[in-house]
């Protein structure tokens, strides 16, 4: 896969983002409605919690957009990775008029194909996914944020190991200072933090 698009940042110095990778008028106060909640799940951790933004009709427009923008017409299906990346990833598909695949948690799929096993920020996880594509299909991985970059690394391995191609890679929001993107390699980010 090729680099991604090098989008510009438009910089707040009133909150702690620096701000989406565009300035539209729709994606900052899409970015508005994102808040931080401390000690969550458990201490040490910042959550960004969304539901303010998935609940609004136009913010949720707005990103889901913006996520797959960059690679319109290089991918046949979207996948989502558990849980909050099924949101952003079944809202994607409509968008892109395209079908859309979960990475799920590990024994909840009915007949899993693969399985991946991958490092979080606070503990350890395995993620696994039907084999329900023709081979060679590429698909757009989303997921909603990218930290230290364990889970989108897992999410890419087990579509490569089921023999799809991954289009591209694309978040809500990316924590930086983290090490994910050096993980990951190519990640569309909406927004930085």
């Amino acid at each position: 896969m090729g680099a991604l698009p090098q989008l510009s940042t438009a910089g707040r110095a009133d909150d702690a983002y620096p701000g989406p990778v565009t300035s539209s008028p729709a994606l900052v106060r899409a970015e508005s409605l994102i808040r931080s909640v401390p000690d969550y799940p458990q201490p040490g951790i910042l959550f960004r919690d969304i539901t303010p933004l998935l609940a609004d009709r136009e913010a949720l427009q707005a990103t889901t957009e913006a996520l797959v923008a960059p690679f319109r017409g290089a991918f046949d299906v979207v996948a989502g990775i558990e849980a909050r990346g099924f949101i952003l990833a079944g809202a994607a598909a409509i968008e892109a008029g395209s079908g859309f695949v979960p990475i799920r948690k590990a024994g909840k799929l009915p007949l899993p194909a693969a399985a991946v096993d991958y490092a979080l920020e606070y503990g350890t996880a395995t993620i696994e996914m039907h084999e329900d594509l023709p081979a060679g299909s590429r698909i757009l991985l989303i997921d909603d944020v990218l930290a230290t970059g364990g889970t989108l690394a897992a999410g890419r391995r087990i579509v490569e190991q089921l023999g799809y191609t991954v289009a591209g890679i694309s978040v809500l929001f990316e924590i930086d200072g983290l090490g994910g993107r050096d993980v990951v390699g190519d990640v569309h980010t909406v927004f930085r933090s």
